[in-house]
C-alpha cells in the first residue's frame, strides 16, 4: 500500500480556462482513476469511492466540476455539458497513463462525451444511473431544489432539511457537518458552495444537452459500464436500450433497491463494483 500520508492530498489541476480541485488518493504514478460528481454536489460524494481505489494501487482523484466546491467558477457563465466535458478532456492530457473516467449525473455526461472524444487515453469509462433520453419532467426536483435554494438557508438544520427532502434519504444526524461544503454570507444565511448560475434554467437539461451525450454514445468506442439504480426515475429500459444500441459494448450493471443519488451514500457498493471492473481492464491491458 502507498503511503497514507498522501491520502486526501488536495491537488489542482488545469481545465478548459479555469482550475479545477481534486482530493487525491494513492501513487501519482499509479494509473489514475478520476470521478466526477453530478449537479450541485461536491468532490465530496466521490471521495470513498476514491479512496479505496488508491487503497487498491490506483491514484484516485476525486474532482470539483467548474463552478463547484473549491474549483473557479466560469468566467464566462458557460455551465452546458460541453463546458464540464471540455475540463474533462483537458485533465486527460496531463496524465502519462491511460485514464479511467467515473462520472455520475451530470459528471457522467461529462465523462462520456469526453471519453468519446479522446479514445486514445481513456481505459474505461464508467456511469452512475446516467444514460441518452433521460425525462425532462424527472428534472424538476433539481429545478426545485437549485431555486430553493437561491436565497440560502438561515440555518444549517434548515440546509439539511432541504436536503434530505432532495435526495429522498434520511437527514444527517449532525447537520454541522454541512459546513464544508456551504458558505456563510454576511447576514449569516447559508449558501451551497457552488456558483449560482449553475442552477440556471438554461443549463438544467437543455435540448443541446441529450444531442451532446446521444452523439457520444454513438462515439464512444473505449469500454462503457453503466451502474444503473434499480429505483432510478431518470434512467429506465426504454434509454438504456438506446444507450446499447448506440453503444453495443456497454455493460449495465444494477444497484439494487437505491435511486439516482445512490453514490451519495452507498460509495461502498459502488466501489466494489467499480474495482471489479478495473481488474477486469487491467487484465486486458496486460494480455
Amino acid at each position: 500500500m502507498y503511503p497514507p500520508k498522501l491520502y486526501g492530498t488536495k491537488v489542482r489541476y488545469q481545465g478548459d480556462g479555469l482550475e479545477l480541485a481534486g482530493e487525491a488518493f494513492g501513487d501519482p504514478q499509479a494509473p489514475p482513476v478520476l470521478f466526477f460528481h453530478g449537479g450541485g454536489q461536491s468532490r465530496s460524494s466521490w471521495r470513498g469511492s476514491a479512496r479505496k481505489v488508491g487503497e487498491a494501487g490506483y491514484y484516485g482523484i476525486a474532482f470539483d466540476l467548474r463552478g463547484h466546491g473549491e474549483s473557479d467558477w466560469a468566467a464566462d457563465g458557460d455551465y452546458h455539458v460541453d463546458a464540464f466535458a471540455r475540463d474533462v478532456g483537458s485533465l486527460l492530457d496531463q496524465f502519462d497513463h491511460h485514464v479511467v473516467l467515473v462520472g455520475a449525473s451530470r459528471g457522467g455526461q461529462a465523462s462520456l462525451i469526453a471519453g468519446s472524444r479522446h479514445p486514445e487515453k481513456v481505459r474505461l469509462i464508467m456511469l452512475a444511473d446516467v444514460a441518452p433520453d433521460m425525462p425532462n419532467h424527472a428534472i424538476d426536483g433539481i429545478r426545485r431544489f437549485f431555486a430553493e435554494g437561491a436565497d440560502g438557508y438561515p440555518s444549517l438544520d434548515a440546509a439539511a432539511d432541504a436536503l434530505a427532502l432532495h435526495l429522498e434519504q434520511p437527514r444527517i444526524d449532525d447537520a454541522s457537518r454541512l459546513g464544508r461544503s456551504m458558505r456563510q454570507d454576511p447576514a449569516g444565511r447559508w449558501h451551497w458552495h457552488w456558483d449560482p448560475a449553475t442552477g440556471k434554467d438554461e443549463f438544467l437539461h437543455p435540448a443541446s444537452e441529450n444531442e451532446a451525450v446521444l452523439a457520444a454514445a454513438a462515439r464512444v468506442s473505449s469500454p462503457v459500464v453503466m451502474v444503473r439504480a434499480e429505483l432510478s426515475h431518470l434512467v429506465h429500459d426504454d434509454n438504456t436500450a438506446r444507450f446499447q444500441k448506440l453503444a453495443p459494448q456497454l455493460e449495465v450493471l444494477i444497484a439494487k433497491g437505491v435511486g439516482h443519488m445512490f453514490t451519495a451514500d452507498r460509495n461502498d457498493e459502488f466501489a466494489a463494483k467499480l474495482l471489479d471492473q478495473l481488474a477486469r481492464v487491467s487484465a486486458d491491458a496486460a494480455g
